[in-house]
């Protein structure tokens, strides 16, 4: 979203107006229903949400893919009454339905393998015909604004009016620090609570919370973007305090302390004991370590089980739990909208595991440091 001043400007308000303009028409209030063994508790509402999110990981999709699914998920049960030993059906056939309107075609999953691969317990022909359901009960009218497309939308308008909003992260251009914010949006979504509110007002929530971290005159442009937004500043006010509790929870969530380690291609190194690691084998492709636009991937050799010490090296400084779990998250999200602020693609290096250079010694294969038999304490 790159133009030259004043158009910029024009462009983004254009797409907010639309964009709450359609938001008006789809969006409807959500009426939280009894618990009962005939309708979609808000709990069993949250859990298909989060394997939702799954299935965006394992089958590489992308955040607005999710995002619709999500939307149209939502819509549909706020439309019909619906059986809880229905609701994998009907949300595999959202996600199913998103990933045509959102991706590529070669990026489409085929239906078999998604049918089978996400365990969701139906057939090809079962999820066609749920598709045709949902379709029906929705008009066939699937382009709706999400929550995420707002986010991009307030963000955009942020970046442009406060230039200044990243001087206080440095190392962050504008698509990472969306990417962020798309990460936590995500985890928004998955909470039932949060339905109270339209999408708009929880992307603005978000941004706010943002910007209240991040420049001293966050009130005055969050109350800017609410006139923009024509929205309600009680109903901001009440949004904001949910999403800062329900991202604290996601924060405290993650492990203390805790060391991530390189998982090459055939095996998975897991921590032991202070100073160990077991190598064991695996089916499962390891994912990509992106830091730095870098993306290692260097398969261990070797088939035999064992267990070796590492011995700790001087000097060697480990990176916390959190910032590893978000390099590796936000790379993914970033990957799809960094071409949003026009960024060039910047030069591939190989990273560097605890401060010292993945370089192969003479005689081995693998990146890692070369690894002691165990000593007898």
């Amino acid at each position: 979203m790159k133009f030259p001043g004043p158009l910029e400007n024009q462009r983004l308000s254009f797409l907010l107006e639309k964009a709450i303009s359609r938001e008006a028409q789809m969006w409807k209030v959500n009426v939280p229903k009894m618990p009962t063994n005939q309708n979609v508790s808000p709990s069993q509402r949250d859990e298909v949400i989060q394997w939702l999110a799954k299935l965006k990981y394992q089958f590489n999709l992308y955040p607005e893919t999710f995002a619709l699914a999500s939307s149209l998920l939502d819509r549909f049960l706020a439309t019909v009454k619906a059986h809880p030993k229905y609701l994998s059906c009907i949300a595999i056939s959202c996600f199913f339905l998103a990933a045509k309107t959102v991706e590529e075609d070669e990026r489409i999953p085929i239906l078999k393998v998604l049918a089978r691969d996400s365990f969701c317990g139906c057939s090809s022909s079962e999820i066609l015909r749920m598709e045709r359901i949902i379709l029906d009960k929705l008009n066939w009218d699937l382009h709706t604004a999400t929550p995420l497309d707002f986010l991009h939308i307030f963000h955009a308008i942020t970046v442009s009016i406060r230039p200044q909003l990243l001087f206080n992260l440095p190392k962050l251009s504008p698509s990472q620090h969306l990417a962020l914010l798309t990460k936590q949006l995500l985890h928004c979504m998955a909470c039932n609570e949060l339905l109270q509110f339209k999408g708009s007002m929880l992307a603005l929530a978000m941004v706010s919370l943002e910007m209240e971290k991040l420049i001293p005159d966050w009130l005055p442009l969050t109350i800017e973007l609410l006139q923009k937004a024509q929205m309600d500043s009680s109903q901001l006010i009440h949004c904001r305090e949910l999403v800062a509790h329900h991202l604290s929870t996601l924060q405290s969530s993650l492990p203390l302390n805790s060391v991530y380690v390189y998982r090459p291609l055939k095996h998975t190194l897991v921590t032991c004991d202070k100073g160990v690691f077991r190598l064991h084998p695996s089916s499962v492709p390891g994912p990509d370590f992106s830091k730095d636009n870098s993306k290692p991937e260097v398969p261990v050799r070797g088939t035999a089980a064992f267990c070796h010490h590492l011995p700790a090296a001087g000097g060697c400084k480990h990176t916390s739990a959190k910032r590893k779990v978000e390099e590796m998250e936000v790379d993914d999200f970033y990957d799809g909208i960094k071409r949003l602020y026009n960024e060039d693609n910047a030069s591939e290096n190989v990273g560097s595991v605890c401060g010292t250079d993945l370089s192969r010694q003479e005689g081995h294969d693998s990146p890692c440091p070369p690894l002691q038999p165990v000593s007898v304490m």
